[in-house]
């Protein structure tokens, strides 16, 4: 726990601007972003008698060691970088709204040829018409059938939609009128989108143009006598009348507006919106949030502004929002909002009417939402309680272990060996912390020799990122203790900064500033550090061949990790390794363990706790332990444990599987530089298989439409150092096996003779 005056600035460092300042830990993450409309008064708050501060006020600034500070020309501006900057990285003393579920949305795919109407969830892509939230898919579908009926916009998915151009057959929804059928080109692209663009207008909630369009036509085919046509229309009408009673009327004079309620205790609150467009409410969602500083109902408010409307643009933001609170100041928010909508927007409090009595309902919402939360979170709290204080009692460790990593093994019959690293934090899985290796250092099956590999590879890089950053203890890096057998750097004398990093250089040659002025105060700061805007360039990286370094991230390493955020430099963002677990898990018995603590012995790790979780007996195994912990079968540290084991197995499963397929369909021709997917499909079109085509010419190679003689003669010397040295021969039958037409031969990246797939169950039980 630090001192605050240990990093207060000194008196006349902060500017009297506004600005935007980050608060950051020993570790140099920033575990605070806040704006002001003055830095020195704002943050004098911060540095005054903790007797006097809020509680988790106090723990924030105990919490850090450094603080910095960004001086910007507007409010609005320092509005938009704090925005930025805690999407960026995600502080964890900042209040962070989540949704209780992903809500689904109905998206109108514009960015597309013949647009689609589809269900969509998640981040929203460009280009996309999005209507919603909603409570349940379902509800999407029903609408969307009812809709179908006057505006048989295309449904289907982009496989479906070419077979059908390819068989020049429709889907069922085009034979009985549900669809227009653009993929049999029953209507031309520019007529479908016409017919798209009025599906969105309808949902966009201008619906009397088309009711009393469709009411003309009808009365028309009736006096022509046409009833058929006219009873057509009817229904037409009845389906529109019936998804417009799905949305209720709440607001008269076709009104367009967000409302905001919050509903609050002493740690949490809710905030529920309703979306309503034209009068009618489209759409409703539901956020909680913990109150992890002492922070008043307008800045809920402003920060829930923030989080939905901050990628937001244009008619997605309304012209109205209704809010229980306004925040202070209120014009810098106003004005945001009005930038991101590129007209006026209204920012207020209903005071009576329709408007008000919709403002109550939308509050109970919040406080129901708020309640329910809070009791599901009472039960959820108290069992991974109970299952951390379970597993440090059995595993006798001084405190409950609030990161757990757990490290699974999988390969099949010794090829595509592969690991993972789960995280679990206070009991919760944290995917975005999840890692996969592959193994590297050896070929064949081990699973004692890989894990103490992969154990080696992420701690060693953790050690590097400790000694970069400056973390190292007093005596850590003063020359005590010897050098380790195999020759890595430890802890002598001649130790290095960095020589502890992984094969390729990692040191800092500084940052380039963006343009603004970035101030720093606390003993963490690098000389010379300056960041503005939240974007800082690192430079002196070697990036691994073939691969390219965006600005702001390091290049892969030798790790060869393939998901997950790229290691970064000093700026708080999430690190690959940068943070130690308190307990280590290993899928295995006592010599997986054992070469775990190997491990971390060999580089001079002894505050990490490590055990294993053996399967069918589900036996705990410690280091140097003979004889296993058993904890009892209803324990929910065990319960807690066998989840954490588990998904390290499936998280390994999936990566091998996806290696494996990958290495199946590989083919000659990928390894052909600057043969991409289109003229790879053409030679195989061309010539019928990789067999045929390698027993080609060059000139007749030539021959394909694309092709031309330098990557002709590409080709050619790719297939012929790729030709087997021998014919496949069948096993059982001693036939020599020719290839046939189209179907994919063996690389060098997958050598060995045919091996039967076997029934699922039996791939099953090969797969580790």
């Amino acid at each position: 726990m630090a001192d605050p005056s240990s990093y207060r600035p000194r008196p006349g460092e902060i500017p009297d601007s506004p600005g935007v300042y980050r608060f950051r830990d020993e570790h140099r993450r920033v575990i605070y972003v806040g704006k002001a409309k003055s830095l020195r008064q704002r943050l004098a708050n911060y540095f005054q008698d903790l007797a006097n501060l809020h509680p988790r006020t106090r723990t924030m600034v105990t919490t850090a060691a450094s603080v910095e500070w960004t001086v910007v020309s507007t409010e609005v501006e320092a509005l938009q970088l704090e925005y930025s900057w805690i999407k960026e990285y995600d502080p964890r003393f900042n209040v962070k709204y989540r949704d209780d579920k992903s809500y689904p949305y109905l998206a109108v795919t514009m960015n597309e040829e013949f647009p689609r109407v589809q269900v969509m969830r998640g981040h929203k892509k460009k280009g996309v018409r999005y209507f919603g939230p909603y409570g349940h898919a379902w509800a999407i579908r029903d609408t969307v059938d009812l809709l179908l009926r006057v505006f048989p916009v295309r449904t289907c998915s982009a496989g479906v939609f070419k077979n059908a151009a390819r068989t020049g057959r429709p889907c069922l929804l085009g034979y009985i009128g549900k669809c227009s059928a653009p993929c049999v080109e029953r209507i031309s692209a520019e007529d479908h989108r016409e017919l798209a663009e009025e599906f969105c207008d309808f949902m966009a909630g201008r619906t009397g143009t088309y009711l009393r369009r469709l009411e003309r036509k009808m009365g028309e085919a009736a006096e022509d006598m046409e009833y058929e046509r006219a009873a057509r229309l009817r229904d037409d009408i009845g389906a529109l009348r019936k998804a417009m009673e799905k949305s209720a009327v709440v607001l008269a004079d076709a009104t367009d507006a967000d409302l905001i309620a919050v509903a609050e205790d002493e740690l949490e609150a809710a905030v529920q919106i309703f979306h309503v467009r034209g009068g009618r409410v489209r759409g409703q969602r539901g956020w909680v949030t913990d109150k992890v500083e002492e922070i008043t109902t307008g800045a809920l408010v402003e920060h829930a502004l923030q989080q939905l409307y901050g990628e937001e643009t244009g008619d997605a933001v309304p012209k109205e929002v209704l809010v229980p609170a306004l925040p202070d100041p209120v014009e810098p928010v106003q004005e945001w909002l009005t930038d991101r909508r590129g007209s006026g927007v209204s920012l207020r409090i209903p005071q009576r009417g329709d408007k008000k009595a919709l403002m109550e309902t939308v509050q109970r919402n919040a406080q129901q939402a708020l309640v329910l939360h809070k009791t599901k979170r009472a039960s959820d709290l108290t069992t991974r309680s109970r299952a951390l204080e379970e597993i440090a009692d059995a595993l006798d460790l001084d405190s409950a272990p609030l990161r757990i990593e757990c490290y699974d093994i999988s390969h099949l019959q010794g090829d595509d060996v592969v690991a993972s690293m789960v995280v679990f934090e206070d009991g919760l899985a944290r995917k975005s912390e999840y890692r996969r290796f592959q193994i590297k250092g050896f070929r064949g099956q081990d699973d004692v020799r890989s894990m103490h590999e992969v154990i080696t590879r992420r701690f060693r890089r953790y050690l590097a990122e400790k000694e970069r950053t400056g973390e190292w203890a007093d005596g850590e890096n003063s020359g005590e203790g010897t050098p380790r057998a195999d020759g890595r750097p430890g802890t002598d004398p001649g130790a290095t900064p960095g020589s502890l990093a992984a094969p390729r250089a990692e040191a800092d040659s500084g940052h380039q500033p963006v343009p603004g002025h970035t101030a720093t105060s606390g003993h963490d700061a690098a000389p010379g550090q300056e960041a503005a805007s939240g974007h800082e360039a690192a430079s002196g990286q070697e990036a691994a061949p073939g691969r390219q370094t965006v600005p702001g991230h390091e290049a892969a390493d030798d790790l060869a990790l393939t998901d997950g955020p790229a290691l970064k430099d000093e700026d708080g963002r999430p690190k690959r390794f940068a943070y130690p677990p308190q307990l280590v898990v290993v899928d295995g018995g006592q010599p997986q363990v054992a070469a775990a603590q190997r491990a971390l012995d060999e580089l001079g790790i002894d505050d990490i706790a490590v055990c294993g979780l053996a399967k069918r007996l589900e036996e705990v195994w410690l280091p140097r332990e003979d004889d296993p912990v058993v904890l009892p079968r209803t324990s929910e540290g065990l319960y807690l444990l066998q989840r954490v084991r588990d998904e390290a197995h499936r998280f390994a499963i999936t990566y091998q599987r996806t290696k494996r397929a990958k290495r199946f369909r590989s083919s000659p021709l990928d390894d052909v530089p600057g043969l991409g997917e289109t003229r790879k499909q053409a030679l195989i079109k061309h010539f019928g298989s990789v067999k045929k085509l390698r027993s080609a010419t060059i000139d007749q190679i030539c021959e394909v439409p694309g092709i031309g003689r330098k990557t002709a003669e590409t080709v050619a010397v790719a297939l012929a150092r790729s030709a087997p040295a021998t014919p496949a021969v069948n096993t059982a039958t001693g036939e020599i096996m020719d290839d046939e037409d189209g179907a994919p031969e063996t690389t060098e990246d997958a050598p060995g003779e045919p091996v039967s797939a076997g029934t699922p169950d039996e791939r099953r039980g090969q797969e580790r």
